[in-house]
């Protein structure tokens, strides 16, 4: 599956196209706060497409406020990054410097990139959003196709999307991507039955996450390790490591 086949997927109506693209320059002007990053925008981008923009006026969802953000737009994009380019840190870029939450979808490398970011208002300056919490991001090898894939295909499509807001449109999309994450450890594709389950999920894939840096840091310096006692130590360390991994993929 690759990212034409997301954006078929998404099912989205003629309304919301736009099938417009974007100029490097707006990166440039708006997401790229280092030197580096400016680099990384110009060597490493092929081309950013706006592929929709999704608004009451154009898929029939109300907007959200409340006093810390806003949701008066969706945008819907796909970025076609060369080989070489920084992928993570140029979707981080793009997530902050578009002020509207993003469905965004990459390539890169041979890989599909699937993330998404909630936003809010900066607390510091007027009218500029920042990101509220981490980019939710899933991968894959372009092409692959497992039941996986083809279960969280399925429920891509805006219509199978919360319709309270756009908050909840989003959120919905969020929570999708989280459960396709937590089938990737878990080998089975299951949607959250409420946001407390998904919200508890996000938490688990994070620790799960955190404990697989930390096995992966235990399994080196144990096959480095000369000394057996030290050894020993590190591989209980790795058990009760592993164990703990385990346990918290119960939770997904």
């Amino acid at each position: 599956m690759n990212a034409a086949d997301l954006i078929v997927a998404l099912d989205l109506p003629a309304s919301a196209q736009v099938e417009r693209r974007v100029p490097k320059k707006l990166l440039l002007e708006n997401g790229a706060p280092t030197a580096a990053d400016k680099r990384h925008i110009n060597d490493g981008i092929e081309e950013l497409f706006w592929v929709a923009a999704l608004k009451p006026t154009t898929i029939g969802v109300p907007a959200y406020r409340d006093p810390e953000r806003e949701y008066l737009e969706i945008a819907v994009l796909r970025f076609t990054l060369r080989a070489g380019a920084k992928a993570a840190r140029l979707v981080e870029l793009v997530h902050r410097a578009v002020p509207y939450p993003l469905l965004l979808l990459t390539e890169h490398a041979g890989q599909v990139v699937f993330s998404a970011a909630h936003k809010r208002w900066a607390q510091n300056e007027a009218g500029r959003t920042v990101l509220d919490g981490d980019v939710v991001a899933a991968d894959w090898e372009m092409g692959s196709e497992t039941p996986q894939l083809e279960e969280f295909r399925k429920v891509l499509a805006l219509e199978r999307q919360p319709h309270g807001s756009l908050r909840a449109l989003y959120q919905g999309w969020v929570d999708t991507l989280v459960a396709f994450k937590a089938a990737r450890l878990t080998g089975k594709f299951t949607p959250a039955a409420d946001q407390e389950q998904a919200t508890a999920r996000q938490e688990a894939l994070k620790e799960c996450a955190r404990l697989e840096t930390e096995m992966a840091r235990l399994r080196t310096a144990a096959g480095k390790e000369k000394q057996m006692a030290r050894k020993v130590e590190l591989n209980m360390e790795l058990k009760r490591i592993e164990a703990a991994h385990a346990s918290a993929k119960t939770r997904l």
